[in-house]
């Protein structure tokens, strides 16, 4: 029998369900490839030779298994998780729920569908997972219909049995009782209703819905959003639902966009946050109190005076984050409020300038989970300080304690009384689960084992103070092999965001390039979080401050590091590091190559395109192309374009509405015109997250062609 997945999850793939013995078992994995046929690898050794380890290839991305949404049982003696890993021949991810159990230490595999992320503890030791399992979802939503099953699974053994069926497209569920459920549903505010119609009638209204696939009517801002395609007149709206007698309430208003729901500790009200709006979204929220009883409700936050970010519920106190977007702009660092669900009073109790959250970025995780809860008379919470995220917790009266050291990423964490877990990247690691104790982690799990034969490369830091006087961190990873005799190419590697971080992280494409025998250095200039609004502020600044660090940055590196060819130096970055990129090569000729990701090239055209153009871009370019559309365009890479000799390659995908392709393709078109050297991959069905959740193949080819450029510039 299957001790857990710490043994098991290191040989073997995909499970299967064998009925007979009522097991599950894993196939031993056996993709063999002839990598020396891939441009640049032949010169490198496969192998590592007898005794050493071997290096990191583009193709290991579907080795990694990325861990997400752990959450630990009520008395805190179970913790599960999911795990999902690419499929490369499939071009997909399988996912997989997992339980770690504390008495016996060990972790077992629950689900084997391959579909399995989501899921809600039911009781202490029984589960609930949407799943479509008999194809009637599917067969619903074929025919024009709402319909979500969930799945009971007892963690006492045997299989998982549907459990009810709902009327709607569910994005999340809340239990209230026995016989009703709080669910937040995916609404089109524009469809047209099939119940009760009769055999006829149904039929001509499903023509009708099937010919209004051709149209996209847009009178709303945002129309699209980035990994969800269009959202005009899309709402998530909340209703309670009767298990037993069907009935169905609605209890958002008509126009509300629920963000969060929160259950009263008594089942007989709810905190509903959401933003409300028929035209344009304020981003701002609008919290509200609903009886479950009667469905009244009550305004505790007006629509206008706060955009909320986190929340969470202690007994008779809602505890949020916010800000009013006023002093810093639309990335500004939130406050801490608490609202008494009494009399309604609202104060703010600390206001110590944190960043909110983990942004510490890496290309081999993929999903989230809870950052953000109330648990021990207490808000447990994860801040990104300098470098790194960890977990904190606060009381009402705003006393702040840090609960974890360590440097790296957490990425969510779940707690129970006096039980933490999380789930994290620590010591260049792929994700495991942890366990804190006193201050103290302790891994739990060894299920990525992907890189126990391969050489992680190391990160030495590298840290200097600007000319400014303002320490900016980087690190440096040394080529495989390195020999300070010899001379190397190298990569700058510039983050997104900008408002994140790099850390001490494990980076698959940085790891891949420095095995090739690149160095690669990256750092976190002006404009990164972790260190209070003022460092992350580039309002009206962009191209400005933060260039002068990255460009210091690397006269840093190469005083460090004389073995790196000066003359053999690329650049590449995505999002913000796409805008980097392309202001860049309008601004210098220092770089050999540049591979522009997911790029901003052109503020006026952005602001007006993109589904947080409107607000953000507006906001950090402090103004919009009426009241000063030079500002806009003096920010603007496309400006410098006549000035670009630098080759440089565009990675793009055609569904990504974050940074769009009119952008990159204006960028494209500009240097073409100017005769440098210049390609665009655009991929199909992508979108701002191909690095990083895009599928399979997709992210190999992402790489493939970056590596290949910088191969045929670089050597």
């Amino acid at each position: 029998m299957l001790k857990g997945l710490n043994e098991q999850f290191c040989k073997w793939k995909d499970p299967v369900l064998d009925k007979k013995q009522d097991r599950i078992f894993f196939r031993a994995q056996n993709h063999k490839q002839d990598l020396q046929k891939r441009v640049g690898w032949n010169k490198i050794n496969l192998t590592g030779g007898i005794g050493m380890k071997k290096p990191i290839l583009i193709e290991d991305l579907c080795d990694y298994r990325y861990l997400s949404s752990v959450e630990l049982n009520e008395s805190g003696t179970l913790a599960v998780f999911a795990v999902s890993q690419g499929e490369m021949e499939q071009n997909t991810y399988h996912h997989y729920l997992a339980c770690y159990d504390f008495a016996t230490g060990q972790v077992r595999p629950l689900t084997a569908s391959k579909e399995e992320r989501s899921f809600l503890w039911e009781d202490d030791k029984t589960l609930l997972f949407p799943a479509d399992r008999d194809g009637a979802v599917k067969k619903a939503r074929e025919q024009g219909k709402k319909l979500t099953s969930y799945y009971r699974l007892s963690l006492n053994g045997g299989e998982a049995l549907k459990a009810f069926s709902l009327p709607f497209n569910v994005v999340s569920l809340t239990l209230v009782d026995a016989e009703s459920v709080l669910v937040v549903a995916q609404d089109d505010l524009t469809e047209i209703n099939l119940d009760g119609l009769s055999a006829e009638e149904l039929e001509r209204k499903k023509k009708e819905r099937e010919e209004e696939k051709d149209y996209e009517v847009l009178d709303e801002l945002p129309y699209w959003f980035n990994g969800r395609g269009f959202i005009n007149k899309l709402r998530k709206r909340l209703y309670l639902f009767n298990l037993q007698t069907k009935k169905v309430q609605r209890f958002s208003s008509q126009w509300m966009d629920v963000q969060q729901v929160l259950l009263h500790e008594n089942k007989k009200k709810c905190i509903v946050i959401g933003a409300e709006y028929d035209s344009i979204n304020s981003q701002f929220s609008k919290i509200v109190e609903i009886d479950l009883a009667d469905g009244q409700s009550r305004i505790l936050l007006e629509e206008g005076k706060l955009a909320v970010r986190n929340a969470a519920l202690l007994h008779d106190v809602l505890v949020f984050t916010g800000t009013d977007y006023k002093t810093w702009g639309s990335s500004e660092n939130a406050k801490f409020y608490r609202l008494d669900l009494n009399n309604g009073a609202l104060a703010c109790f600390l206001d110590q300038d944190l960043s909110i959250g983990s942004s510490v970025g890496s290309d081999a995780k993929m999903f989230g989970g809870t950052s953000f809860t109330a648990e021990n008379e207490r808000i447990y919470l994860t801040l990104t300080v300098d470098n790194c995220s960890n977990i904190y917790s606060v009381d009402l009266n705003g006393t702040l304690q840090q609960l974890t050291f360590e440097e790296g990423s957490t990425d969510c964490f779940s707690v129970k009384k006096d039980r933490l877990v999380f789930i994290g990247m620590r010591q260049l690691k792929l994700q495991e689960l942890y366990e804190v104790k006193a201050g103290k982690e302790a891994v739990l799990t060894t299920i990525n084992t992907a890189l126990q034969e391969k050489e992680v490369l190391p990160l030495n830091k590298l840290s200097f103070v600007d000319s400014d006087g303002v320490r900016i961190d980087g690190w440096v990873i040394e080529p495989r092999g390195y020999d300070p005799k010899q001379t190397y190419p190298a990569v700058l590697d510039i983050h997104g965001g900008p408002k994140t971080v790099y850390g001490e992280t494990f980076f698959h494409e940085m790891q891949v390039w420095a095995s090739m025998g690149y160095f690669v250095f990256f750092c976190n200039p002006r404009g990164s979080d972790g260190r209070g609004n003022a460092f992350m502020n580039l309002v009206n600044r962009y191209g400005t401050v933060d260039y002068q660090d990255l460009m210091e940055f690397t006269d840093e590196v190469l005083k460090k590091y004389p073995a790196i060819d000066s003359s053999k130096i690329a650049v590449t970055g995505g999002s913000y590091g796409g805008f980097m990129t392309n202001w860049i090569i309008g601004h210098t000729d220092r770089f050999c190559c540049a591979a522009s990701q997911r790029s901003i090239a052109n503020w006026v055209s952005k602001a007006l395109t993109t589904d947080i153009g409107y607000y953000h871009n507006m906001s950090q370019m402090a103004s919009t192309p009426w009241t000063d559309i030079d500002r806009m365009w003096g920010f603007s890479p496309l400006k410098y374009a006549d000035r670009c000799v630098t080759p440089t390659l565009f990675i793009q995908s055609d569904e990504d509405y974050r940074c769009w392709m009119a952008d990159a393709l204006q960028m494209f078109q500009a240097l073409k015109l100017h005769h440098v050297p210049t390609r665009m991959c655009l991929f199909h069905h992508e979108n701002h997250e191909l690095s990083r959740s895009g599928k399979p193949k997709h992210r190999r080819r992402r790489l493939k062609e970056i590596t290949d450029w910088f191969e045929k510039y670089c050597r």
